[in-house]
C-alpha cells in the first residue's frame, strides 16, 4: 500500500479517536485534522520530501499536522495516535456504534461507571445504574437498552463499512510482496454481507515464509494471535481479526471458493460433485476413481466442470442460485461498465459535501457517464438543507455547465426530506421546479410500521418522487432499518412509477438484500446510486453494484443502466 493512502488512514483513526478525547467533533483540533486529512487526499505533491514548513503552506495544514505527517514520514509512526489507541481500546471505541452513545455520554460511563466494553454496558443496565448517573434518568437507560436490543447479535460483528477499505488496504500492500501470485479477502466480507466476524485473506505463493513474517509485522497489527507456516492470524488496532492463508498457485481457486462459502453453498457443490463421482474440498475437484484433480486453479475451472457456469460471490447463500445456476436462469447482473450515470450525488451547496457543481460533473464525464444529477439535501435536512434561493443559483450554475458539457445530460433533482407524515419540503409549485426528486428519510426513525409505511406511500404519492432513497433509513451498525409494510411500499412504488435506491454508501447499502429480492419478484425498478458527498466519492458506486448482485437484480431493470432516451422517456412519464 502506497505511504500517501497509509497515511490518510492514520489521520483518519487519529480523528476518529480524537473525536472521542475531545467528547464531540466540534473542537479546533478534530476540525484541523479533518481539513489536514482532506489536504493529503487531494495534494498530488510527494509529502514525504516536504520539510514541516513546506507542508504547511499546504492549504489545510497546519503546523501540528505538518508536524505529525513529517513524524511518519521520518519513524513509520504517529506518537499522538498510538496514545489515544492505549487510551481508548477498540472494544470501548465500538460501543459508539450503539444509537444514543456520544462521545460525552461513553466518557461519562467509562469514567464514572468504568464501562469498557459492550458487555460492562450490559452489566451497567442490568444494575440500573445508568439511570442513577446526573441528567441521564430511566428512559435514557431504556433506550441505550432497546438501542443493544435491536442491533442484537450484529453489535459482535464489524460493519462492512469499517472492514471492507481495511480488507482491501492489506491485500493491496501484500500484493505488492515479490513473493505473492494472487490474492483476495475471502469469507462474509466477500460475499458483501452487511456485517463480518473476522477478514479471511487468501493468498497463492510457492514461498510462504517471508508473506507471513511481513503479515505478522505490518504497522497495523496490535496483536499476534497465531503465525504458522500457512495460516496466521493477528488483530489489528481498530479491533479486526485478520486470518491470513497461504496456498499452492495451483490451488488458489479451490482455496478461494472454499473459504468464500457461504457453508451452505459450499455443501452444494459437494453434494453436486459427489453425484457426478468427484469430491471438492479446499484443494480442488478430484475425481473419485482417478483421483484425478479436474480443477483447481480458478473458481470459474470448478464451476464449469461442475457444469455450472460462475456464481458471483455475493449470490453464495444457498437461496436457490445453485439451482437457478443449473438451470441457466441466473438473472444477468448488473456491471459497474453498465451504468450510464449516477442519480444521486451531492455538491457543495449541502453543508456536509465537499465538491463543486463543476468537479462533479467532471468526475462524472472521466466515468464515460451520459447524464448525472446533481440532488443536494433540501431546506427541512438541519444543518446540510438547501434554500429556495440556493437551489436557483444551482440551476443557473447548471445552465453554464449545460452549455460547456453538451456531451453530458445534466440534471437538476433534489433529495426531500420524507416528514412524519410523508410531508415534502417546499411547495408544490417550488418541487416541480426540480427534473426530478427523490424522497428520503432522514428522521422519526422509532415510529411504528404503520404509520412509517403510509408516511413512505404519501411521499411517493407527489409526483415529483421518482426514486425512494435508502429506503429503510439504515446505518449498519448504528442504527437497524425502520419498520414498515415492505410489500405495501413496493407496490405503492410500482403504482407510482417510483424507483427503489439501491444506495452505494457502505454505512447503508439500502434497500438491504432481501428487500431487492422481494421487489424483484414484485416487478419493481432500481436506481443504483453513489450518495457522493465528493467528487472522488462517485466510484464508490460500485458498492451499490454489489448491493444488486445480492438482491438478484437483473442488469435491465436499473434505470440509470439504461440509455439516455430510455431513461429520458421514463423520467418524464412520472407517476402513470
Amino acid at each position: 500500500m502506497s505511504s500517501r493512502k497509509e497515511l490518510i488512514r492514520l489521520f483518519q483513526e487519529l480523528t476518529e479517536l480524537l473525536i472521542l478525547d475531545e467528547g464531540g467533533p466540534q473542537s479546533f483540533r478534530v476540525r484541523a485534522y479533518e481539513n489536514a486529512t482532506d489536504s493529503i487526499k487531494s495534494s498530488r505533491d510527494d509529502l514525504s520530501e516536504m520539510t514541516v514548513s513546506k507542508l504547511t503552506k499546504i492549504s489545510g495544514i497546519g503546523k501540528s499536522s505538518a508536524t505529525k505527517i513529517r513524524e511518519y514520514f521520518d519513524t513509520g509512526m504517529i506518537t499522538r495516535l498510538a496514545e489515544l489507541r492505549e487510551k481508548y481500546p477498540s472494544e470501548f471505541v465500538a460501543l459508539g456504534r450503539i444509537p444514543g452513545l456520544g462521545p460525552k455520554t461513553l466518557l461519562r460511563l467509562r469514567d464514572e461507571l468504568g464501562v469498557e466494553n459492550l458487555d460492562g454496558l450490559k452489566a451497567a443496565i442490568a444494575g440500573e445504574k445508568i439511570r442513577a448517573l446526573k441528567g441521564m434518568g430511566a428512559k435514557s437507560e431504556e433506550k441505550i437498552a432497546k438501542a443493544i436490543e435491536r442491533i442484537g447479535s450484529k453489535q459482535d460483528r464489524k460493519p462492512i463499512g469499517d472492514a471492507l477499505p481495511l480488507a482491501e488496504d492489506l491485500c493491496e500492500e501484500i500484493a505488492e510482496l515479490p513473493d505473492v501470485v494472487q490474492v483476495q479477502y475471502a469469507g462474509s466480507l466477500r460475499r458483501f454481507r452487511e456485517t463480518i466476524a473476522d477478514i479471511d485473506i487468501v493468498v497463492a505463493s510457492d514461498n510462504p515464509a517471508p508473506i507471513m513474517e511481513y503479515f505478522v509485522g505490518m504497522s497495523r497489527v496490535s496483536e499476534v494471535l497465531n503465525n504458522g507456516e500457512t495460516k496466521s492470524s493477528v488483530v489489528t488496532h481498530v479491533g479486526i481479526q485478520v486470518d491470513l492463508r497461504v496456498v499452492k498457485p495451483g490451488e488458489y481457486g479451490a482455496a478461494l471458493l472454499y473459504f468464500t462459502g457461504s457453508k451452505t453453498h459450499n455443501i452444494k457443490l459437494r453434494q453436486r460433485a459427489l453425484d457426478q463421482g468427484c469430491t471438492l474440498n479446499e484443494y480442488g475437484l478430484v475425481e473419485l476413481e482417478s483421483q484425478k484433480t479436474l480443477a483447481s486453479k480458478s473458481e470459474e475451472d470448478i464451476y464449469k466442470a461442475l457444469g455450472l457456469p460462475w456464481i458471483s460471490p455475493e449470490m453464495r447463500e444457498d437461496l436457490g442460485e445453485v439451482e437457478a445456476a443449473a438451470n441457466a436462469k441466473l438473472p444477468k447482473l448488473l456491471e459497474v461498465k453498465d451504468l450510464k450515470g449516477d442519480l444521486h450525488v451531492h455538491s457543495e451547496y449541502s453543508g456536509d459535501a465537499k465538491s463543486p457543481i463543476a468537479e462533479v460533473v467532471h468526475r462524472a464525464k472521466e466515468l464515460g457517464y451520459s447524464y448525472i444529477g446533481i440532488t443536494d439535501h433540501a431546506i427541512d435536512l438541519r444543518i446540510n438543507g438547501v434554500s429556495v434561493e440556493d437551489h436557483a443559483k444551482i440551476a443557473q450554475e447548471l445552465v453554464s455547465l449545460r452549455s460547456e458539457n453538451p456531451e453530458l445530460l445534466i440534471l437538476h433533482g433534489c433529495e426531500l426530506n420524507i416528514g412524519k407524515d410523508g410531508q415534502l419540503d417546499y411547495d408544490p409549485d417550488e418541487r416541480a421546479k426540480f427534473d426530478y426528486c427523490l424522497g428520503s428519510i432522514h428522521s422519526h426513525f422509532d415510529l411504528d410500521s404503520k404509520t412509517q409505511t403510509k408516511r413512505l406511500i404519501a411521499a411517493m404519492e407527489d409526483p415529483c418522487v421518482r426514486i425512494l432513497g435508502h429506503m429503510l433509513a439504515r446505518s449498519i451498525g448504528k442504527r437497524p432499518p425502520i419498520e414498515c409494510d415492505i410489500d405495501e411500499v413496493l407496490k405503492a412504488a410500482i403504482a407510482n412509477n417510483v424507483a427503489i435506491e439501491v444506495n452505494s454508501g457502505l454505512s447503508r447499502l439500502d434497500a438491504p438484500d432481501d428487500v431487492l429480492r422481494r421487489a424483484c419478484e414484485l416487478g419493481n425498478v432500481f436506481s443504483v446510486n453513489s450518495d457522493a458527498h465528493h467528487a472522488d466519492h462517485l466510484s464508490g458506486i460500485r458498492f451499490g453494484v454489489l448491493q444488486s448482485h445480492r438482491g438478484w437484480i437483473p442488469a435491465d431493470r436499473v434505470i440509470n443502466s439504461w440509455p439516455v432516451d430510455k431513461f429520458s422517456r421514463w423520467l418524464s412519464q412520472g407517476a402513470e
